[in-house]
């Protein structure tokens, strides 16, 4: 295909058929069993805390390696990690790779799944590569849209070619990066992607999407965009092409609302300290390119730095103890909900540390106050029916957070795939200017514990809070809504959806006398609300004869605005009547050519 040629489908298509100074050397031998090697949906016994205070600070445990531009073999090393978790796609391995500040000569950082490499100086230019960081799809046949839960961030890469890598899906990050020459988005050969994120980083180059069929960037600066395919969504980044959707497809604002950059590991001389960006209004190019990136420093001594095996009685007791918490990679079985109650609170992962819900429980729960941030972890659903996966503030929450908003970065929802899972409601968010910056809310389409039944989960995202912003919301295949919005003046920028592949039949997906469940629902209560930039797939292939009166359902009032809306049918699988309500095309027989609505009402 040529490079801007639309491709037949995505994955459905084929699912049809370390503390300081830790040495390279600390990696476990491939095929031992560590910490995080537990399996994903066996319960653990919690550890007790102890009876005194908990230390905090401390060793960040055998699957975050530390480098530094004199450790000896480090592309060996990256080699190792990449045999083992290249194809490891529902894996118990976690991995973060710290590189310290400094150059390094040669490099090509292959990630596979679960795998984070992070930069650790206050810059993205105090460590330079000298070399790539890759992602390629060699290992599913030169598909990459099953490249999920990895990530690169505070990495300055000077391409060996010129060009760097990066051929994603979903639950890829791509923060405060800074590529000396251009980024490619696709797989070798230009086959299948779907991705992606980009935020605060430097594209000195051009950014070549080829095959993507969506993407959003945030708060970034490009030299280029060299395409589109069907959904391209810029906020705020110095270069972006202009407003043109649909054709090209490219959305485009010129400041992102509001924006606060995701808390980082980093290194202050010897010791560890994370960083928290201070809040932007109407932000625009990246946090740290004019000198010293504005927020705050945390040493590590305020952080319990958390291994998996401890519960969440331990949790919760750092937590009480005033505590912030540092997930270091691994898999945490929880008994009970992590309580997050004090305003500011950090719970930071590393390495796609995963928390799995046992008995039916939930994963964690905020109170109502200023300042919580969730950044950098896995939600995995339990095999007991949880009501929801996780609650940003009690129902009825009202106060105010404009000032000190709670966000949540890069906190990544799964049910089923790595085992049978089962959860009503994925994420509800009760509390009011909360910013859920990208995450991806998935009920799985393949992989272990995968049907109609056996990984049920009727909602994605809940919305009742006031002033709700989302840039970056990725949501798919859930039984009933994928998206449901009952606050007020809530805005979303960019949003991807695949409908449940698995319905068995019309009935199944039947609300009411709707056709079909819409994939972004605006309550009929709501009388403001704007989104830009948002797209829903259908891929119904038990019964493809399903149809969807609409992807998206919204009052009709002045004060409920979408801008740039598409609607795709994969491959004939299921059609749609209309793009939102009654208004928009239908889609037509295999083409998967969208149907589009550029402004509603």
């Amino acid at each position: 295909m040529t490079h801007t040629s639309r491709p037949p489908s995505r994955r459905g298509l084929l699912a049809a058929g370390v503390a300081a100074g830790v040495a390279a050397a600390s990696l476990p031998a491939l095929g031992s069993t560590t910490a995080s090697a537990a399996t994903t949906h066996k319960p653990t016994k919690p550890a007790k805390p102890a009876k005194e205070k908990l230390a905090a600070g401390g060793d960040l445990g055998p699957n975050v390696i530390v480098f530094d531009p004199s450790t000896p073999g480090i592309q060996s090393k990256l080699d190792e990690i990449l045999k083992q978790q290249e194809s490891a796609q529902f894996g118990t391995g976690r991995y973060a790779l710290l590189f310290k500040p400094g150059t390094y000569n040669g490099l090509n950082a292959q990630l596979g799944f679960y795998t984070s490499v992070l930069g650790l100086g206050l810059s993205p230019d105090d460590t330079t590569i000298n070399g790539d960081v890759t992602v390629d799809a060699g290992w599913f046949n030169g598909n990459a849209t099953q490249n999920f839960w990895r990530s690169a961030e505070n990495l300055a890469l000077v391409p060996v070619n010129g060009t760097n890598r990066w051929a994603v899906a979903q639950a890829a990050p791509f923060r405060r990066m800074h590529v000396r020459g251009g980024l490619n988005l696709s797989p070798d050969g230009y086959g299948w992607a779907s991705g992606g994120y980009i935020a605060d980083s430097r594209i000195d180059g051009t950014v070549g999407p080829y095959s993507q069929q969506q993407w959003y960037t945030r708060d970034s600066s490009v030299g280029g965009w060299q395409n589109a395919v069907w959904n391209m969504v810029f906020s705020g980044v110095e270069g972006a092409p202009a407003q043109s959707f649909p054709d090209p497809p490219y959305t485009t604002l010129d400041t992102t609302p509001v924006s606060r950059e995701k808390p980082f590991l980093y290194l202050d001389g010897a010791d560890y300290k994370v960083f928290l960006p201070e809040k932007r209004t109407n932000a625009r190019g990246t946090t740290w390119g004019n000198g010293t990136p504005r927020g705050t420093s945390v040493p590590l001594s305020q952080f319990y730095v958390a291994q998996p095996g401890v519960g969440a009685d331990t949790l919760n007791a750092a937590l009480d103890q005033g505590l912030n918490l540092l997930l270091t990679p691994g898999i945490y079985h929880l008994d009970a909900p992590v309580q997050v109650n004090r305003a500011g609170t950090v719970v930071l992962g590393l390495g796609y540390a995963t928390l799995v819900p046992d008995g039916g429980v939930t994963a964690m729960k905020v109170a109502d106050v200023d300042g919580v941030r969730l950044a950098g972890f896995l939600v995995d659903a339990g095999t007991v029916n949880s009501p929801t996966l996780l609650e940003i503030g009690p129902r009825g929450a009202s106060a105010d957070h404009s000032a000190d908003p709670i966000t949540v970065q890069d906190v990544f929802v799964r049910i089923g795939g790595a085992g049978a899972g089962k959860a009503t409601t994925s994420l509800v968010v009760n509390a009011r200017h909360t910013i859920v910056d990208h995450t991806w809310i998935w009920r799985a389409d393949h992989g272990d514990g995968v049907g109609w039944e056996t990984n049920r989960a009727d909602y994605g995202l809940v919305v009742n809070g006031d002033d709700v912003l989302a840039t970056g919301l990725f949501v798919e295949h859930f039984n009933k809504y994928d998206v449901q919005w009952f606050g007020q003046r809530g805005r979303t920028v960019f949003f991807q959806n695949e409908k449940a592949y698995d319905a068995p039949d019309q009935a199944a997906v039947q609300d009411g006398a709707t056709k079909g469940f819409a994939a972004y629902k605006v309550d009929n209560s709501v009388t403001s609300h704007e989104g830009w930039g948002l797209g829903s797939y259908c891929y119904y292939n038990v019964d493809p004869t399903i149809r969807q009166d609409h992807g998206f359902a919204a009052p009709n009032t002045p004060g409920v605005k979408f801008h740039d809306l598409l609607v795709v049918s994969l491959g004939g699988k299921g059609q749609f009547e209309h793009v939102i309500n009654d208004t928009g095309a239908a889609t037509s027989g295999d083409t998967t050519v969208p149907s589009t609505v550029t402004s509603y009402p």
